[in-house]
């Protein structure tokens, strides 16, 4: 099973070198096949040519471009565009996660899961340095999206999780533009029926550079999508149920240019 990991960056030349270096190694390590998809989110800073320079080592990396609309989502939707393995992650270029973790994620998708997600607030997770005001938002909203949904998941909003390949084509079409995506993925592979496993995981705040994530800006953007998929899984009647997918639907296009 070869594993895509969709790494979205902008302007992230201050850890973008030790994210690939650890990753690759522990990939390496545990000899999964792998391939690394970079999306330069129009950075203006040598983000690009850093990447560019460490494929030049390791041809599992490679770098691609969103020469479409910028925003943290729309670089991951480019990524998943640009991924061609069986399981695609999603991770952070600021090494907050765990590439440790990240093979648990792997070794569950092998025992016959189609998601796999992390949670930094169950036991056995490991927190440093997470910002109070945010971590006190963060309980807020996934406390609000479990009783929603009811579902016992308490970390939907966190980017770094791992989906088979075919559950991110029954994701189509993803909308979000902005972090909000991350409430999205998770959200329509769960209620479009597929399985999953809450594993925990850890999570270490950025050493370098500034978080793209302005929390005044995604409050309704946030809100937003949860409301339009609670409307899907409450009155769509399970039109977008896998069991009632096609089989050959597929990724979204974004605009991606491989550089």
């Amino acid at each position: 099973m070869k594993l895509s990991v969709v790494i979205p960056a902008k302007n992230e030349e201050g850890s973008v070198i030790s994210t690939l270096a650890g990753l690759t190694a522990v990939l390496q390590r545990e000899a999964i096949p792998y391939e690394v998809v970079v999306v330069d989110d129009k950075s203006t800073d040598s983000t690009g040519q850093i990447v560019r320079d460490f494929a030049q080592r390791d041809a599992g990396v490679r770098v691609v471009y969103n020469a479409g609309r910028s925003g943290f989502g729309m670089a991951i939707r480019c990524g998943l565009n640009a991924a061609t393995g069986d399981a695609i992650a999603v991770m952070m270029a600021d090494s907050s996660d765990s590439p440790e973790d990240l093979v648990v994620y792997y070794r569950t998708l092998e025992e016959g899961y189609d998601c796999a997600f992390g949670s930094r607030f169950m036991q056995g997770s490991k927190i440093i340095d997470y910002p109070k005001h945010k971590l006190l938002i963060n309980r807020a909203a996934n406390y609000f999206i479990r009783v929603l949904f009811r579902m016992p998941y308490d970390d939907v909003t966190n980017a770094f999780k791992c989906y088979r390949r075919e559950v991110v084509l029954a994701m189509d079409p993803l909308i979000s533009p902005h972090f909000n995506l991350t409430v999205e993925m998770p959200l329509k592979a769960v209620i479009r029926g597929f399985t999953y496993k809450i594993v925990p995981i850890s999570w270490t705040n950025r050493k370098y550079g500034v978080s793209k994530l302005k929390l005044k800006e995604m409050g309704s953007r946030y809100l937003f999508i949860v409301l339009y998929l609670w409307l899907e899984k409450y009155l769509a009647l399970g039109d977008y149920h896998r069991r009632n997918l096609p089989q050959d639907e597929k990724v979204p296009q974004p605009q991606a240019k491989h550089v």
